[in-house]
């Protein structure tokens, strides 16, 4: 049976050079290169939707992969898909490095320039391991085609749209549903989580920051247990203290929860740092929160080209959430999907603080009446992106879906 060996890398003349090199070995079946690491999670994502015996055995990782770093990709894939072997392409074959490399997940490393023999002996290797990997699964390995829990970003497009309250009930419609939800307030210095829910804590993200390899141990000691069945995971109360979640943090913290959870709902807030990026690019879905005004809604086409500039995320993987949406404003959800060119949620949120005024002031948001049109739109909203069932009656309430609105958006980049 041939090996199936995904390289990925951004140097074209070096993935030319590897993918050579690959051609020639034994029974060796290469793809067709990724030219980034966004491309190369996609493709794997979109692979294991289908079966886990559609993964490749081996992907080659040049050292200069990008935008993510190298090692931080390599964490990523073990994460979500254990059944794949990794190969690290690089200049630097010091023990520091190959010591570094198999704490992130890689089974083997291959010095630069190339040399045949090498090659070949390392991807033998490796594709034996990931072959008995999956014989020893046996039937049960469908369960790796899942790539562990579903990740909701929620980012605001400005302060004051909402992105908050809309995390909150997303997380508890989830938990609500049955499924282990985690919520994580990833707006570090202005977090606000706490406050709604009315709690006190000692631990937070910035408390997790320094550690390389987060077990479920250290995870459950920093994760608060809310009165709901909702684990909470929060910003420190020392805003400061929020530029110890470095990005390659915030990437190891996602892995993990993601790991551990099925749903993972992480607030950005609306400055968007480096952790905060981080999350929306390794999220299933990104939403950003708006109102139907001209400020938040230029606001909102200023983020989503920024992350697309940035590789982020692209203009169409962003899902736009229309909150205080009234019929009678001029800005309607057609409208701002026009203006952003990003997919706008069919469920929009409607326009009433009165009902969100006395548990807001109380910080008891979980205690929102059911009644309560704002909750039926984020909990119909929940049901949209799949991460709770719909309750009946309620969906696309507060707004709905306005003429010229597209299908159901909700966009999973691991589906794609």
């Amino acid at each position: 049976m041939p090996t199936r060996i995904l390289p990925a890398g951004a140097d074209p003349d070096a993935v030319r050079s590897l993918v050579t090199l690959l051609s020639q070995l034994p029974d060796a079946e290469p793809q067709p290169p990724a030219t980034d690491s966004t491309q190369l999670v996609d493709t794997l994502a979109r692979l294991a939707a289908e079966s886990v015996d559609e993964l490749p055995e081996v992907v080659v990782v040049h050292e200069r992969v990008g935008p993510v770093p190298a090692l931080e990709l390599i964490r990523e894939v073990a994460l979500r898909f254990p059944a794949v072997g990794v190969i690290l392409v690089t200049t630097d074959a010091s023990p520091g490095l190959f010591a570094a490399a198999m704490d992130s997940g890689a089974r083997g490393l291959v010095a630069l320039p190339l040399s045949y023999e090498e090659l070949a002996g390392r991807v033998q290797a490796v594709a034996q391991w990931s072959t008995g990997v999956r014989r020893h699964l046996g039937h049960g390995a469908d369960v790796l085609a899942g790539a562990g829990g579903t990740v909701v970003t929620v980012s605001g497009a400005k302060g004051g749209t909402g992105a908050t309250l809309t995390a909150v009930q997303l997380a508890l419609a989830a938990q609500a549903s049955g499924r282990a939800t985690v919520l994580v307030d990833l707006d570090l210095q202005t977090g606000d989580i706490a406050s709604y829910l009315d709690i006190q804590f000692r631990r937070s993200v910035a408390d997790l920051a320094a550690i390389t390899d987060i077990s479920p141990r250290v995870l459950a000691d920093a994760v608060f247990r809310h009165d709901t069945g909702l684990a909470l995971l929060l910003a420190p109360g020392e805003g400061e203290r929020g530029e110890e979640v470095t990005d390659r943090a915030a990437r190891q913290l996602v892995g993990a929860l993601r790991s551990r959870y099925e749903v993972v709902v992480v607030d950005c807030g609306s400055q968007i740092g480096a952790a905060g990026a981080a999350a929306v690019e390794m999220a299933d879905t990104a939403l950003l929160v708006t109102t139907p005004d001209v400020i938040a809604v230029r606001a909102a086409k200023r983020t989503v080209r920024m992350w697309d500039r940035l590789q982020i995320r692209k203009a169409e993987e962003t899902t736009v959430v229309v909150n205080r949406h009234s019929r009678h404003t001029e800005i309607q959800p057609a409208l701002v999907q026009r203006i952003t060119g990003a997919a706008v949620a069919r469920t929009s949120v409607p326009a009433n603080f009165k009902e969100l005024q006395g548990v807001v002031d109380a910080g008891r948001l979980h205690e929102l009446d059911s009644r309560s049109t704002v909750r039926q739109a984020l909990w119909a909203l929940a049901g949209e992106l799949g991460l709770a069932k719909a309750a009946e009656g309620a969906s696309h309430r507060g707004g709905g879906r306005s003429r010229g609105d597209r299908g159901p958006v909700g966009l999973r980049r691991r589906k794609e």
